[in-house]
This record gives C-alpha cells, structure tokens and sequence, in this order.
C-alpha cells in the first residue's frame, strides 16, 4: 500500500493549475445516461472515484474511452438499471445514478451507497424526491427499488439543502411530463455545472445557483460536450497549503467567486489575497487563530473543513471550529495530535489551541479531506512526516504530491509495507 514521506518546513511557491472538479464531473457522468450516444467531456481528472464511476458505467454497457483529460462516454448500449451491490459500496456519488437511471428507464435498483466514513449520509432526500415526481420506491433487504410507468412533474421541497439530491432530482425531473418545481435546492457551483450540460443535451432547466430550481419536461435528451468546472475544493486546499507554509503560491484556472467565504477566512487569520479574473494568489507570514462554521454554499465548505484545521494549529491564539453538516468529521484531530497540535473536541465543535511548530510523524488518512489535511500539516512540520492510507487522498485530489513538489514540497509516494 502506497504512502507519502514528506519533509517539513519548506515555503511553497509558485503556480499551479486547478484540475477539473471531482463533484462536478460524478454527476455529469452520471447524466450521460439519460440519452444514447457519444458524450464529450473535457478536463476530467484522473482520480479514484472517477475510475469508480467509469467502471459502474461500464458496467451498464456505455463504451468509455480517455484521451488525455478528455473522456468520450458512448451509451447507446446502455440497457442494464441494476447497480452491483460491490460497486454501490466503494462509492457515495454512485447514488447519483438512480435520476438518471429511472428517467431513461422507469426503473432502478441500488444497494445503500458507500463512501468516506465522515458520519451517517441518509438518501431519505433522494427518495422523497423521486416520489414527488410519480416514482414507487421500495426499500428491503439493504437494496433500493424505484419504478414508474411514468413520470410526471411535482413539487420537491427539501428540509435540507442536499447537493445530491437536489442533483438527483434535477436528472430524475428532465424527462418527466410536465413542470417540477424544486425547492431549498442546493446552491452549489456543481449544480450550475449539471444544469449547463443538461441544457446542452435539451433539458429545460432555469434556476441553478439559487434556492428555487424549474424543470419542464422533454421528451428526449441528445449527446453534448462538455467542459468541467474547476474544482473549488482543491483550489481551497492549496490556497492553504500556500498559508500554512508562510509560502507564495498562484492557483490558476479557477472562479474566485467560488471560494469568497473560504478566502475571507484566510485573510482574517492573516494571509494576503489577490484575485483575478481567474487566478488567486496567496501570501502568508504570521497567522492568527479564527472561528469558522462550515455550512451550505455560499458558507464554508464542509470539504475545506479538515484542511483549515490543520493550518489554525500552528496559528496564534485560540480557533473554533464547528462543523453543521456531517457529525462524523474530526477523525483528523487525533493524527494531528500525534503531530503536536492541541486540539479538543466537544460534539461537533473543535477548540485549537495554537502551537508554535508541528513535528512530523507517522500518520494514517482516515479519509479524503483528513487526508489532505494531514498533508497540510506535514509540509508545514518540523522533520518527516510518513502519511499512510493515501488511497483515500486519491479519490479526490489528482496528482497531488507532484502538483506539491512543482510548488517546492518535497515529498514523494512509496510502496509502503
């Protein structure tokens, strides 16, 4: 198993370039299921949950070829609605193709999702909202049956926000009969991006990036091309990763409107932010500590969480941290205590006491973004870190110790033991 050695204590500096968006691009494969033929999607990353999502595909019979960053999805073979169970569980997103798969077939089966282990992430949202637009859904045995002679436009109000389901519900919703109406949607840039390419491929859909969503049903969806958003969430990681290592590092091909709560937040604990029209750059000396509560779009993302911890532990002062939405998330802290940080944690609330120096360790990413966060505080620490269970990394964050080395880290992957 493959894990990272990194030394410590070196300023980053530099530019680096913002893959395609890991959150935007699951649900856009997803969507290609809902017409038959060629689909092209540009800057798509070479990461685990995108090769998940490929086999899943694969699967069902769509013929999916890559050339570079650039992946042709062909579903004209497509006739399969059942997910294996074993593919469900190696992955959250896969729930994303119940929509798509009962809007084209009128039928679905799916096992409960797996995923990162950040708490209880309950579908109850996606199932409300396939009911809402005429779907029978069946729970028993672990497995998910939907089905509908028809379906036909509704009213979907959600109690919460959820990004998936809103999602779920958007591709559900296109090949329906009639108008559904979805309310309290999720706000996120990624829902702006499926709604893009939906409409390319002939969706009638009005109302992404705000509270209320519009769907008026068609009859039929054709092929499109496509380009992937950038992805804010690694943007966010290496904006501190710039921070943490008082560095001066340029992140390019990114909306710096997508990361305002998070670049607030960085000036605050004291790092200089310049912006362009698609560029930030980051320049950091003395940090100071900083309150933070993650929340929905436009608030603090819950992805960006972790990593904001791990750079408030060598800041001065006293951080709090509260996390609202997954009840599961500071598997990080104790990695980072084995590191030196102080850090207590009551309920969903972290208290940071800032230290003057990490020192490296050997440490296990529990999941995706603890993951990142502990590179974080690697590069910033004083010796050499060995970071394990850097799989979990890989499912989110393409090439990242090479992107890291081109800024000056010097840490390298190894086949551990």
């Amino acid at each position: 198993m493959e894990k990272f050695i990194v030394k410590g204590e070196v300023q980053l500096s530099g530019n680096v370039r913002i893959s395609g968006a890991k959150n935007a691009t699951l649900p856009i494969m997803a969507a290609t299921l809902l017409c038959s033929g060629v689909n092209v999607i540009h800057d798509v990353p070479y990461l685990r949950d995108i090769q998940a999502m490929q086999d899943i595909l694969t699967l069902l019979g769509a013929k999916i070829s890559r050339q570079g960053h650039t992946m042709l999805i062909d579903t004209t073979n497509v006739s399969k609605a059942e997910i294996p169970e074993h593919l469900m569980r190696e992955m959250r997103a896969s729930v994303f193709l119940m929509g798509p798969l009962l809007g084209r077939f009128r039928k679905v089966r799916v096992s409960y999702p797996g995923g990162c282990a950040i708490g209880p992430r309950p579908i109850n949202l996606h199932i409300k909202a396939l009911e809402k637009i005429g779907a029978k859904v069946d729970e028993s045995f672990g497995f998910i049956d939907a089905e509908a002679a028809e379906l036909t436009g509704g009213e979907v109000n959600f109690d919460f926000p959820s990004v998936g389901a809103t999602e779920n519900a958007m591709m559900a919703a296109v090949l329906a009969k009639g108008i559904t109406i979805i309310r309290n949607a999720a706000r996120e840039p990624e829902i702006v991006d499926l709604q893009a390419i939906l409409n390319k491929m002939g969706a009638q859909i009005s109302g992404a990036g705000t509270d209320t969503i519009r769907i008026d049903g068609v009859e039929k969806l054709v092929p499109a091309e496509h380009t992937v958003m950038c992805d804010r969430i690694e943007a966010g990681t290496f904006l501190m990763a710039g921070a943490m290592t008082r560095g001066d590092i340029v992140i390019e091909n990114i909306v710096p409107e997508y990361l305002f709560s998070v670049t607030d937040k960085l000036q605050e604990i004291g790092a200089q932010v310049t912006t362009g029209s698609n560029y930030i750059r980051i320049k950091a000396r003395e940090l100071r500590g900083v309150d933070i509560k993650t929340l929905p779009f436009p608030g603090f993302p819950t992805d960006l969480q972790a990593p904001i911890l791990s750079v408030v532990t060598i800041a001065k002062g006293t951080s709090i941290i509260t996390e609202t939405i997954f009840e599961n998330r500071f598997k990080h802290v104790d990695e980072l205590t084995r590191m030196g940080a102080k850090i207590k944690v009551e309920g969903r609330t972290a208290i940071i006491r800032g230290v003057p120096k990490l020192t490296g360790a050997i440490v296990s990413a529990p999941d995706l973004r603890a993951g990142s966060a502990l590179v974080l505080a690697a590069l910033a620490a004083e010796g050499t870190s060995e970071i394990e269970q850097v799989y979990h990394i890989d499912r989110g964050y393409e090439h990242i110790e090479q992107k890291l080395q081109a800024l000056g880290a010097q840490i390298v992957r190894v086949q551990g033991n």
